[in-house]
C-alpha cells in the first residue's frame, strides 16, 4: 500500500472538495483491480440475494492471492466493473451500492490521487466529482480518517 504523506507535509491541509457525479469514470477504464475482503464479500452476496460462495464463483477471481471483482469488456473497449448500471439521465452508478467495497467507499481519496496537488488534479481529469464547486467539503481531519480505512 501506498503510504499518505505525513501530516506536515499534507498538501491538502486546508480540505478537499467532492461529490460524485454519477459519472462512473472510477468504475471503468483500463484493466485493474477492485480489492474486497471476506466480511465485504459477504455483504454484497447479502445484497444479491445469494450466499458467499456462489458471489465469489460468479462476480469475483483470485489475483496476486487476493480477491477482486470481474470485470466486463464494453462497447468502448474498456473495462467496466461487473456491477456498473446505467441509471435514468445517463448516469452510471453501483448496484452494490450500499454495500460495495472499502475501495470504492475511498474513492479518490486515495494515497495515490492524495501524494501532491499534482497527482489529485491529475486523477480530477476524469472525475467531475472531484472538480465541482458545490460539492461536498472534507477537511483534513476526515481525509486522515478515510485514508486509515485503505487496505487494498
Amino acid at each position: 500500500m501506498t503510504q499518505p504523506p505525513n501530516n506536515s507535509d499534507e498538501w491538502y491541509k486546508d480540505g478537499l472538495s467532492f461529490e460524485c457525479s454519477l459519472c462512473g469514470n472510477c468504475c471503468t477504464g483500463a484493466p485493474g483491480f477492485v480489492w474486497f475482503n471476506e466480511q465485504e464479500a459477504d455483504e454484497m452476496a447479502t445484497i444479491l440475494n445469494i450466499d458467499a460462495p456462489t458471489f465469489l464463483e460468479k462476480y469475483a477471481h483470485k489475483k496476486f492471492g487476493r480477491w477482486t471483482l470481474n470485470e466486463v469488456k464494453n462497447e468502448k473497449r474498456q473495462y467496466d466493473c461487473v456491477f456498473l448500471i446505467d441509471l435514468p439521465g445517463g448516469q452510471r452508478g453501483c448496484k452494490l451500492y450500499k454495500s460495495r467495497p472499502t475501495q470504492c467507499r475511498t474513492w479518490p481519496f486515495w494515497p495515490e490521487n492524495l501524494k501532491s496537488s499534482r497527482t489529485w488534479k491529475n486523477a480530477a481529469k476524469t472525475c467531475p466529482g472531484m472538480r465541482r464547486v458545490d460539492a461536498n467539503f472534507y477537511p483534513v481531519e476526515d481525509i486522515r480518517i478515510i485514508l486509515n480505512q485503505n487496505e487494498f
